[in-house]
């Protein structure tokens, strides 16, 4: 159970924000949900706050009042420079900055696979291994890594990212099968990097409690996250749907799947 009385939920709206919102109060006795338009149905402990994360004097006020944030929002895939720029970048930025002058003690930040996807499946990784983003996307992934990293050292503000690896209702291709992390799985990370006593900056893998893994998740335990949930019970269906592809195809020898195949975004959508 978290000791904030008041945590900032950005992103409340996307597949995770919604998810999260299940957790309750184990979040923060009061959960500030924040999305680019109003949320729906909340509860007794939800307060709607809508906000653009690239206009400060918004995040600003959004972020007033709270003790803890968990920063879910932005683009959620590859796009545009000026959207990921826009979203991700400066709205990370203007996170941090928010939180330095309200006080906020600890972030919570979703970070992605996609910030290390050009790793080889052969090569087990922690988190200390320099980063390899595969996409415009993953760069602003490991900005705002770094964006925690800096903050954290200078001003002391607490931060655990999380690469999330896949999380959907069920695994459905093989490259699933290592990356999966299951919704209930997500809720407990999230909500032991939440409670844990002291994080300091860290960095932690989000997956399953999957018997192939391409992470050394030792950081994860220590915040006494234990995945109750593996992408092993699907693999019969999956093998069954999928063929095995072709291993010098770089969405399957790297982690970051088609992620790594695809061109340059802004070639591609002309």
């Amino acid at each position: 159970m978290t000791d904030f009385q008041r945590t900032l939920l950005t992103g409340a709206g996307g597949a995770l924000g919604t998810q999260l919102r299940k957790s309750g109060t184990r979040l923060g006795k009061v959960v500030r949900l924040s999305a680019l338009g109003p949320c729906e149905n909340l509860e007794a402990h939800e307060e709607d706050f809508p906000a653009n994360l690239a206009d400060f004097d918004e995040v600003s006020k959004a972020v007033k009042g709270c003790d803890a944030i968990i920063h879910m929002g932005g683009q959620s895939l590859e796009g545009p420079w000026k959207t990921i720029l826009d979203a991700n970048i400066t709205g990370g930025y203007n996170i941090y900055e928010a939180a330095r002058q309200h006080g906020v003690k600890r972030i919570v930040y979703a970070s992605s696979v996609h910030a290390i996807g050009f790793y080889e499946r052969t090569e087990m990784i922690d988190g200390n291994v320099p980063t390899r983003p595969d996409s415009l996307y993953g760069v602003s992934k490991t900005f705002v890594e770094n964006l925690g990293r800096y903050y954290f050292d200078k001003f002391g503000i607490e931060t655990v990212c999380l690469r999330i690896g896949s999380s959907f209702p069920e695994p459905t291709d093989r490259r699933h099968l290592i990356t999966w992390l299951s919704y209930r799985d997500c809720r407990q990370l999230v909500e032991k990097a939440l409670s844990a006593p002291r994080v300091g900056f860290m960095i932690a893998y989000g997956m399953s409690n999957n018997s192939e893994a391409f992470w050394d998740n030792r950081t994860a335990a220590v915040l006494g996250y234990k995945p109750q949930d593996s992408a092993d019970d699907f693999r019969e269906q999956v093998f069954a749907k999928t063929t095995q592809g072709d291993p010098n195809d770089p969405a399957v020898r790297f982690q970051g799947g088609s992620f790594c195949a695809a061109g340059h975004y802004e070639d591609e959508n002309k």
